[in-house]
């Protein structure tokens, strides 16, 4: 879910403000396109030693990949990190 104010200036909670709901294809692209990315810079960090990079990207990596199964896609060919 995304609040987006109209107008932020000086205005108090609640007044203007507006809720986009995100479809399901919406999230299920977005989150595709994230896990895609990141498995790229996953990639990158494990061929160049950076393993405290590597943990940071791992933990988001995760959790798309728990967000995506719970959308019911299924990452299986699509998935380069196979953790």
């Amino acid at each position: 879910m995304i609040i987006s104010d109209n107008n932020c200036i000086d205005h108090k909670g609640g007044e203007n403000m507006e809720v986009l709901e995100m479809s399901k294809e919406e999230i299920m692209k977005n989150a595709m396109d994230e896990f895609m990315g990141i498995q790229e810079y996953m990639l990158l960090a494990r061929k160049e030693n950076a393993s405290e990079t590597y943990a940071k990207l791992k933990d988001r990596y995760l959790a798309l990949k728990v967000l995506l199964n719970s959308l019911g896609v299924n990452i299986t060919d699509i998935d380069k990190i196979k953790e």
